[in-house]
């Protein structure tokens, strides 16, 4: 397991907090209150380690497939549904929308091989991530890619009450490997796919995605 760039400058800020925190209730909790100061030690060792866990990239066996649109994120499926495509798209399409609890991995990655036609970034509200409007309200970031058989599939990452730091690496014109980093999204939210109305749809809702792993849908 290694841990990602992203969390170089808060896993540095929140050692030095740490460290001075522990000095802090040493010298005022240790000599007095034994006990007080190693529960207080020991929560401060649980949420450090916490922060250390949210920015890991563990090992795994991604999903190379060609004719699959694989899971961008870690998360639970909590929507698959026929919308009105609000943006690039004119017509009806399939969501599917993964939410990430504090928990999960966080990387995000290009769920299918293709060219970058569409990367757009739009202001917008902090609604929790499982929010119905939190799709079309909330601070976003929004992929297109055009798969080499024609067909486009739309990403967005999207921030929620905890989350407001979106961090996406593709431009437009760019063409991008399925399973390569997308981007990272620090402390929970969703990613949302919208797919043509003819892929087939190979999760359901309540089950768990691994990002890079599970095969969302296929062509």
């Amino acid at each position: 397991m290694t841990l990602h760039k992203e969390g170089k400058a808060t896993i540095a800020i929140s050692t030095l907090l740490f460290l001075i925190i522990s000095f802090v209730f040493c010298y005022f909790l240790c000599p007095a209150y034994p006990v007080i100061f190693w529960i207080l030690e020991i929560a401060l060792v649980i949420v450090f380690g916490l922060i250390i866990s949210f920015f890991r990239i563990p090992s795994r066996n991604y999903t190379a497939d060609d004719a699959a649109v694989i899971a961008p994120c870690d998360g639970k499926v909590v929507v698959i549904e026929e919308v009105e495509a609000d943006e690039y798209f004119k017509d009806r399409r399939i969501q599917v929308s993964i939410f990430m609890s504090p928990l999960n991995v966080h990387v995000n990655r290009n769920p299918v091989n293709g060219t970058i036609v569409y990367n757009q970034y739009h202001k917008g509200k902090y609604l929790v991530a499982w929010h119905p409007k939190s799709s079309t309200e909330n601070e976003r970031h929004s992929n297109v890619y055009r798969h080499h058989n024609g067909k486009e599939v739309l990403t967005k990452q999207i921030a929620g009450a905890l989350a407001k730091r979106i961090v996406n690496y593709n431009q437009v014109g760019q063409s991008v490997k399925q399973n390569d980093e997308m981007g990272f999204i620090k402390f929970g939210s969703r990613v949302d796919l919208l797919l043509p109305l003819d892929a087939k749809i190979n999760v359901k809702i309540g089950d768990v995605a691994v990002g890079g792993v599970t095969v969302v849908a296929r062509w």
